[in-house]
């Protein structure tokens, strides 16, 4: 994925804000980036610029090798549908439905009735995240960390080229915080898809394999040192 001179404006007339301010960014397969910033600095509006799921007011935008600035809806549903995955700040499962049922659910979503490799390949991935042993769990049975991972399982069902996560540690404590993060890390590599996190918890940072900045809807590179250095002091009031 890769987005050059992207600005975003919202609202109207005298009310309209920047929420992104000439930003270009990218993520390669099997990279993790981390974008870190305060709430209001333009997190959100940058996961749904990459994710097709706003038009850029300027600026361009590509998932593989496809520029989605400017597609018909039904062509972006398409896109989102073939080459995204989406993992939010809650894990949005549907509370009737079992661990592997939430992965399964996806396949009907595309347009199939699941087959039995299907649920081998839900069952592999729920494996991964820890928890192949409460696949028959319903979504209420489950804590709110365990919701998480189902949620990263879900996330990859679909093989996406690039995978866009919400601040996935607001709902945990710093600890399970820190494992869900790891998590996403080593699905990240290990199935070779790009992954664009957000999030203002600045404890996580030593997770990812580049970390940016955003203030005011801009981006701006960060140096390991600076990395550490932001770390040490997150890490240091909890």
């Amino acid at each position: 994925m890769r987005a050059e001179n992207v600005s975003l404006l919202l609202g109207d007339g005298d009310e309209q804000i920047k929420a992104l301010d000439d930003v270009s960014v990218s993520v390669a397969a099997g990279e993790m980036l981390i974008v870190v910033g305060p709430s209001g600095a333009g997190k959100s509006s940058l996961l749904a610029v990459c994710g097709g799921l706003r038009t850029p007011t300027s600026g361009r935008v590509w998932i593989d090798d496809t520029e989605i600035t400017g597609m018909p809806e039904k062509q972006l549903a398409e896109v989102r549908r073939r080459s995204l995955g989406f993992v939010f700040q809650q894990s949005n499962l549907v509370p009737s439905l079992s661990a592997l049922d939430q992965l399964l659910l996806l396949v009907h979503m595309g347009g199939r009735k699941p087959r039995a490799a299907d649920r081998d390949k839900a069952m592999a991935l729920l494996e991964e995240v820890g928890m192949a042993d409460k696949a028959r769990r319903r979504a209420g049975q489950l804590s709110g960390g365990e919701r998480q991972r189902v949620g990263i399982a879900r996330a990859f069902i679909t093989d996406p080229s690039l995978l866009l996560v919400d601040e996935p540690t607001s709902m945990l404590d710093s600890n399970r915080g820190h494992q869900i993060v790891e998590l996403l890390r080593r699905a990240c590599h290990e199935h070779k898809v790009a992954t664009m996190m957000v999030t203002h918890d600045r404890s996580v940072l030593d997770t990812a394999d580049r970390v940016v900045s955003i203030s005011d809807g801009r981006l701006a590179a960060m140096s390991d040192a600076e990395v550490t250095s932001v770390q040490r002091a997150a890490n240091a009031t909890y």
